[in-house]
């Protein structure tokens, strides 16, 4: 059965289209008006081996705030469709990424139970002119609306996009991990027989 999943959501702040599919082979179309978002979501298509489109018209002129979050929730959304009743996948992923001076780890669980430990330190405001206290409004709206207990921990690091571009890269590789196929799984990865 093909994972996809398709989500329009439009808002008066915000008007997105995501199309995802989890068993795909990395290619993307990225389109969010924010240049740095797009090359952190190429990337995680890319390492995660995810058919990705997004498209997002949101209202830069005010900030970058509402296309950031927003871009989470519906990300969220289709990773959860897409899953299904999680019958069969492994539920658990994790790793450890390296990026020049930079090593990040991020560990998480398709448990149904949102929770975000986020962990980065950043020695400026911004790269270029997206804040990069976006980033974790991005990852905590996805936990939400997946609902992802993910843990993004930095080890050390000292170029943002560095952390960032790591943090992208680990968390595709760990999702991946998280809803490959588990043969030994006849069910859902749970003692209660089910993930919320």
């Amino acid at each position: 059965m093909a994972r996809t999943a398709t989500i329009n959501r439009k808002t008066s702040e915000t008007d997105i289209r995501l199309s995802i599919d989890l068993d795909g082979s990395g290619r993307s179309t990225v389109d969010t008006g924010i240049g740095f978002m797009d090359h952190m979501l190429t990337l995680f298509a890319r390492h995660g081996f995810y058919d990705l489109d997004v498209k997002v018209v949101g209202d830069l002129h005010v900030d970058q705030h509402h296309s950031m979050e927003d871009l989470g929730i519906v990300l969220g959304q289709a990773i959860r469709e897409a899953l299904g009743d999680k019958r069969g996948i492994r539920r658990y992923g994790f790793f450890m990424l390296p990026m020049d001076e930079t090593l990040v780890t991020v560990a998480l669980d398709l448990s149904g139970r949102p929770y975000l430990a986020y962990e980065l330190e950043f020695s400026a405001p911004a790269i270029g002119d997206t804040p990069v206290r976006l980033f974790k409004e991005f990852f905590w709206a996805l936990t939400w609306n997946l609902g992802l207990n993910l843990h993004i921990d930095q080890v050390r690091g000292e170029d943002a996009h560095h952390i960032v571009e790591a943090t992208f890269k680990g968390f595709a590789r760990a999702l991946d991990m998280a809803i490959g196929h588990e043969a030994r799984e006849t069910g859902v990865p749970s003692t209660k027989g089910t993930l919320v």
